[in-house]
């Protein structure tokens, strides 16, 4: 069956959220821009998205920042009527499909939950699937595919810049570790960074966002001239960073999806639950741990993702040895 939407000159794909987030719909991005070579693709992204992928190599020919979804689920007026296909790579669909439906394209497509909108194509939300995948088939209800499932983003001479201006000279044989994530209850303890680094006898950078900096600060008192580096680099400079280590050591956050998008290998530490839906798919340059604990270390509540769980500060991951990741580690250097 030919999916393909005939007459394709303006394409909108919806994906206004953080930057691990705006990894994982790459691979269907490009395989949208294999099937429409001759179309313009819009991103409907936030406002940081603007100046990161501007003159990036890459699938996106634009982004326009639009309001939090959330909280503005109408489709901005001067928007309306613009594309001829409009996608849906937000999420379940709950606010997303009315804004989606309320761009006028021609034909919409994407994800739908339970309670929302319909689109003229789409497939069902499901908790549990890994989100690159997912926005695979989002593209493939239009004809769109890919022969490639990881992510791939490219540094400019604009980020190498940056970088060098902010760090300097980097020292040879570096690794980086990112301690950091949104939630307590998905971050390894500082500390088991920090003997994993130790182990591997590296100069090592830390990295974290200005909310991070305590969590960078614990990591670099335990690593003797470790180079912190806490909210002085955008996300292209980071990327740049990330592409002159070895390896990079983070939790499941958008710091490790965007190393491996640069092409460096990556151990990552995650909560099971969390594997199946970000976790890497792929194994030769990418190595996740897992924690398979399923209870609330404080309290015994089980479940992380059940609604009305308890939401204690304290990490999840903790059966996750230091010398695991720094054997993992050591493998990929050693490749």
């Amino acid at each position: 069956m030919n999916l393909i939407v005939e007459s394709v000159e303006r394409i909108a794909v919806l994906r206004a959220s953080a930057l691990g987030d705006l990894l994982l719909i790459l691979p269907a991005v490009e395989a949208l821009r294999r099937a429409y070579p001759a179309a313009s693709i819009t991103l409907l992204g936030r406002e940081w998205q603007v100046p990161f992928l501007r003159g990036r190599p890459g699938p996106v020919d634009e982004v326009v920042a639009v309001p939090p979804i959330e909280q503005s689920p109408e489709a901005p007026p001067e928007l309306v009527g613009r594309f001829d296909l409009a996608l849906q790579m937000h999420g379940d669909g709950h606010y997303a499909n009315a804004f989606v439906n309320g761009l006028g394209a021609r034909v919409t497509a994407g994800l739908r939950g339970d309670d929302a909108q319909p689109l003229d194509r789409w497939v069902p939300y499901v908790p549990y699937q890994h989100e690159t995948l997912r926005f695979l088939e989002v593209a493939g209800l239009v004809g769109a595919s890919s022969e490639h499932v990881e992510p791939r983003m490219h540094v400019t001479g604009r980020d190498y810049a940056e970088l060098r201006s902010v760090l300097g000279e980097l020292p040879r044989g570096l690794i980086a570790v990112h301690p950091g994530g949104r939630d307590a209850r998905r971050r390894w303890p500082a500390s088991c960074f920090a003997e994993a680094a130790a182990r591997l006898g590296r100069p090592v950078a830390v990295t974290g966002g200005e909310h991070e900096r305590d969590l960078v600060d614990e990591v670099c008192a335990l690593i003797p001239k470790a180079i912190p580096v806490v909210g002085t680099l955008s996300a292209g400079g980071l990327a740049a960073l990330y592409t002159a280590c070895d390896v990079v050591i983070a939790n499941d956050s958008g710091p490790r999806r965007l190393a491996a998008a640069m092409g460096t290998p990556t151990v990552g530490v995650y909560w099971c639950g969390d594997l199946i839906n970000a976790g890497p798919l792929t194994r030769s340059h990418h190595r996740p741990l897992i924690s398979w604990t399923t209870q609330c270390p404080t309290c015994g509540s089980a479940g992380l993702r059940e609604p009305g769980g308890c939401a204690h500060p304290v990490s999840w991951l903790t059966d996750v040895g230091a010398a695991a990741v720094a054997d993992q580690a050591g493998e990929l250097l050693s490749a």
